[in-house]
């Protein structure tokens, strides 16, 4: 096992788990988060503007309902496409804490342990960010169903 010569905490072999294929990606994310950060909090504009966290073609995967055995009917797609707008919605106004771990957990499929590391938080935080982002989400789908 490679021995790391940093001395900041998350630099420990026991907590990098380094070598798995995991522990990069968690790295590249953790690198990629804290540039984008860095670079929002110097250019960013005095408003806010929410961009996708999926490209193009993901959301029309997604608003195709992609994985189906059977083709949907023109109803039933445009019942998907709008269902997958609301959720776009409700994820949107999620605080960036919350949307973040969101995104990491169900759209880049990353274990618990994977996002602390990337947002640098305790495993426990992340769980009880995804709990109360998912608790935002279903209350803000059923206000907008009402």
């Amino acid at each position: 096992m490679r021995r790391i010569s940093c001395r900041r905490p998350q630099c420990e072999p026991s907590r990098a788990y380094a070598g798995t294929p995991e522990a990069t990606r968690a790295r590249v994310l953790t690198i990629v988060r804290n540039t984008s950060y860095r670079w929002l909090a110097k250019n960013r504009p005095s408003t806010v503007v929410l961009t996708e966290d999926l490209d193009q073609r993901a959301r029309e995967q997604i608003d195709q309902g992609v994985g189906t055995e059977q083709p949907p009917t023109p109803e039933a797609a445009l019942i998907a496409k709008v269902e997958a707008a609301k959720v776009r919605k409700a994820m949107a106004a999620l605080p960036a804490p919350f949307r973040e771990v969101l995104v990491l957990r169900e759209i880049h499929d990353l274990n618990y342990r994977a996002i602390a590391e990337i947002v640098q938080v305790p495993i426990g935080t992340v769980m009880s960010r995804l709990a109360r982002a998912r608790r935002l989400v279903l209350a803000e789908l059923q206000e907008a169903g009402t």
